[in-house]
């Protein structure tokens, strides 16, 4: 016969998921339902000229990550809406569905370990922080690259390192990288990043001109080191700052 304790035991852990919405603050339960109808519409069911993003990692990733974290506070209200926005120093946080699927295209797993070009708000990195073992990220804007690391600390994305730099030469000392994105459009695909680009790797780069249309790219490197491209969807990403070089 169980004893009462046991019993009561048992009830809590059952009614535990009840009690944790009861308990939700109220303002977070309206955000996560503001990620929910992000995801749906914009996103796993998304518009009819656009490809959805299928992968249910992916999509777990897009509804957990507070989004309106990573804005300020005047923006915070649009921070679930289907476009990006102004984060200061003439950069930008990605429109969702960019960053979906950008990850999307980088099939990433769980021991992969991710460079990613370009921090800007730390959005991103916090998305993949979430599907893989590390992340390295570099943003050339000192203010925004220490904004990211408080910001990532604060929200306990740990397995995420922020550096100050200039993305274009990568992260040679914590490089070969399984996968690499670029949140950012060169005109050509840095040539320090397919060094550090692992055989069987796969980089996600937006290529073409500033200020214009540019092409998702993805580029793959083969066990042998031969380098395939291939172009996706138009988009239009801000440039890949360098630090007073031309690429």
């Amino acid at each position: 016969m169980l004893k009462r304790s046991h019993i009561l035991f048992f009830l809590l852990v059952a009614l535990s998921p009840v009690l944790d919405a009861c308990a939700e603050d109220p303002a977070e339960a309206e955000v996560r339902l503001l990620r929910e109808k992000m995801v749906k519409e914009q996103i796993s069911d998304a518009p009819d000229y656009r490809d959805p993003v299928k992968d249910p990692r992916v999509l777990t990733a897009m509804r957990r990550v507070p989004r309106h974290h990573f804005v300020e506070k005047k923006l915070q209200s649009q921070a679930y809406g289907d476009f990006p926005l102004p984060i200061g120093y003439g950069q930008t946080i990605s429109q969702p569905y960019v960053v979906a699927l950008m990850t999307e295209m980088l099939e990433v797993k769980p021991d992969h370990k991710v460079l990613e070009v370009g921090a800007g708000s730390g959005y991103q990195a916090a998305v993949l922080s979430l599907l893989v073992k590390e992340v390295y990220t570099i943003e050339i804007v000192e203010a925004l690259a220490l904004q990211a690391q408080e910001r990532l600390k604060r929200l306990k994305y740990a397995n995420v390192s922020v550096r100050v730099g200039d993305g274009y030469y990568g992260w040679e000392e914590a490089a070969p990288f399984d996968r690499i994105i670029v949140t950012c459009a060169a005109s050509l695909v840095p040539p320090p990043l397919l060094q550090q680009l692992k055989p069987g790797g796969k980089m996600c780069i937006p290529v073409g001109a500033a200020y214009s249309v540019q092409y998702l790219t993805m580029v793959e490197k083969s066990e042998t080191g031969a380098i395939t491209m291939r172009k996706s969807i138009p988009v239009r990403f801000v440039p890949l700052t360098r630090s007073g070089k031309e690429e």
